[in-house]
């Protein structure tokens, strides 16, 4: 069975096929979840197709949201029951049959401060939310259920006494957004697709007004190659504008703004509940989401217009989540409970809308030149469909026929199986010789895929051990990440591949020489080049948190840049 590894040597393999062999059917520019799910789709339907990442797969926003695969109830207020019917229906699939190994259930508490008519009015949002899910073949979750303060409180035992009435509960779901990006790459390596990640598109190939394929540049080495495919789609996300300014002479199709959402990440003692929660704020709304022995909390929703690459995260930003928070709690929590922090950026189409709360998250799909597809906006949940359209917009620059996409029908990699794999965990604890929990923990990140994870511990038992400064993980995942996944720097491992960035209260640094011991070998690094990797993930969570000294958001990315050229 093919499962898309994706190593050093297929990495190359990639390139070279991409970069001398026959011409591709289909290039895609950017690999977070909208453009390897672009892949995914083009692939499944019979064509070639290449996939290139400047940086590391769900490098930006894909692996930076708040992890939720959702309908989003803050739009059926907008009255955007479309939008929340369709996200509905792909949380569905993504449960029942694409990817119920990453996706699963998680229950919130939307807590009630009036008695009579909001709970009318939030409990008829949430029957209707409900009910589209239903009507959307998105069935799957618990219905929703109203509590009384008491039965709130139980469930959720840090809530403030007076801080509610009651409560609705209802059901959503939660994912891994960059292991999900990432089994989305590999699934379409395994269906055909060359895949190559920190290959970066410097410009466009033209013939008269078509573009036909790229100019790239390989940024592990530097060498220079160029990319030849009958159409190109370019699924950059909030780079969007940068990547329409290589078509020389041409105006940008779409206008991207990107918005700012920060989430905290506490440890699970600092909270009793045993679901999230849900709050209204005065311009969003805020979440509380367990995380496996953590919480998230998040997001705000604020203009940016400063670094993409790494958005950094204010003072000012982590007091209006605490502030926020500490609303409902009856226990405060202050900065010390902080374990970690991350922010990403949503790429939203822009609107005359006076803050970036209120532009549209629907997306948009155009063809500015022959040649090149763009798609824009959009939200995580949605990808597949954005993926869709996206391709069914370049199969029509192309001559041949081309079949109907089939996503919704084909399983990610790890998902065939799995919950029957998951029925024989305590089996398979005992063959491994681990504790039954460390298996689960694998399932779930892995799903039947956890064979491939199980052979390197067979092939060296030091590698079922847990990791250094990580115990969460065991040494062998770090270098699955590497032979199996595609991870090419301690970065890509610490932040992406696992959680360990803001998982731990170091923020992985512990953990960082360990792991650098582990994958050196593989990766081809000196001695030298491990330190080098070591000091460059250090001196970066040196930067975040210098950063989130500051007061506002032009001095926390002025502080974060002056610490860069050792971290980039």
């Amino acid at each position: 069975m093919n499962t898309g590894v994706i190593s050093p040597e297929t990495r190359a393999a990639a390139l070279a096929a991409m970069s001398t062999g026959d011409e591709l059917d289909v290039l895609v520019v950017g690999a977070g979840v909208v453009g390897a799910g672009a892949a995914l789709d083009a692939a499944t339907r019979g064509l070639a197709v290449g996939l290139l990442e400047a940086r590391d797969f769900a490098s930006g926003t894909s692996s930076r949201s708040s992890k939720l695969i959702h309908g989003g109830l803050r739009y059926l207020e907008m009255l955007d029951f479309g939008l929340v019917r369709e996200a509905l229906r792909e949380r569905g699939l993504l449960l029942q049959r694409l990817a119920p190994h990453l996706v699963r259930p998680v229950p919130f508490l939307y807590p009630l401060q009036h008695r009579a008519w909001e709970r009318f009015y939030v409990g008829a949002g949430v029957a209707l939310y409900d009910t589209l899910a239903l009507s959307a073949d998105g069935a799957g979750l618990p219905r929703h259920r109203h509590l009384s303060r008491g039965q709130a409180l139980k469930a959720f035992p840090s809530l403030r006494p007076d801080s509610l009435v009651g409560a609705i509960r209802y059901y959503d779901a939660q994912v891994d957004d960059a292991r999900h990006t990432m089994f989305l790459v590999r699934t379409a390596m395994a269906h055909g697709a060359h895949v190559a990640a920190r290959t970066e598109v410097v410009g466009f190939l033209r013939e008269g007004s078509r573009v036909v394929g790229v100019r790239a540049r390989d940024t592990e080495t530097g060498a220079e190659l160029e990319i030849r495919a009958r159409t190109v789609i370019n699924a950059t996300g909030v780079w969007t504008g940068d990547s329409q300014a290589l078509l020389a002479g041409e105006r940008g199709q779409f206008t991207i703004t990107a918005s700012k959402g920060i989430h905290l990440v506490v440890p699970r003692d600092r909270i009793a509940g045993r679901t999230g929660i849900i709050l209204r704020t005065a311009t969003s709304v805020l979440f509380v989401i367990p995380w496996e022995r953590h919480w998230i909390i998040g997001t705000t929703d604020t203009r940016w217009d400063l670094d993409k690459e790494e958005p950094a995260v204010s003072s000012g930003d982590v007091d209006y989540l605490l502030d926020e928070v500490n609303k409902t709690l009856a226990t405060p929590l202050t900065r010390d409970d902080v374990q970690g922090v991350y922010a990403g950026l949503r790429p939203l189409l822009s609107a005359a809308a006076t803050g970036t709360a209120k532009l549209s998250r629907e997306h948009a799909v155009g063809t500015p030149v022959p040649g090149l597809v763009v798609v824009a906006g959009g939200k995580y949940t949605t990808y597949r469909v954005m993926a869709k359209d996206a391709v069914d917009a370049a199969a029509r620059e192309l001559t041949s026929r081309v079949p109907v996409s089939c996503t919704d029908q084909v399983p990610l990699l790890g998902a065939g199986g799995f919950r029957a794999a998951w029925n024989r965990r305590a089996l398979l604890a005992r063959r491994a010789g681990l504790h039954v929990g460390k298996v689960e923990h694998l399932l779930r990140r892995y799903g039947t895929l956890i064979d491939e994870v199980l052979a390197l511990i067979d092939a060296d038992p030091s590698l079922g051990k847990p990791l250094e400064g990580a115990p969460d993980y065991l040494r062998a995942e770090v270098l699955y990440a590497v032979t199996h996944e595609g991870a090419r720097h301690l970065e890509d491992v610490l932040v992406r591949r696992t959680r360990i960035s803001f998982e731990t209260t170091d923020r992985g640094v512990a953990a960082a020489r360990t792991t650098a011991q582990i994958v050196a070998a593989h990766l081809g690094w000196s001695e030298a080049e491990a330190e080098r990797e070591i000091a460059a993930y250090r001196a970066r969570i040196d930067a975040e948190l210098a950063a989130q000294q500051q007061p506002d958001d032009e001095s926390a990315d002025a502080t974060r840049r002056e610490a860069v050229p050792l971290a980039a």
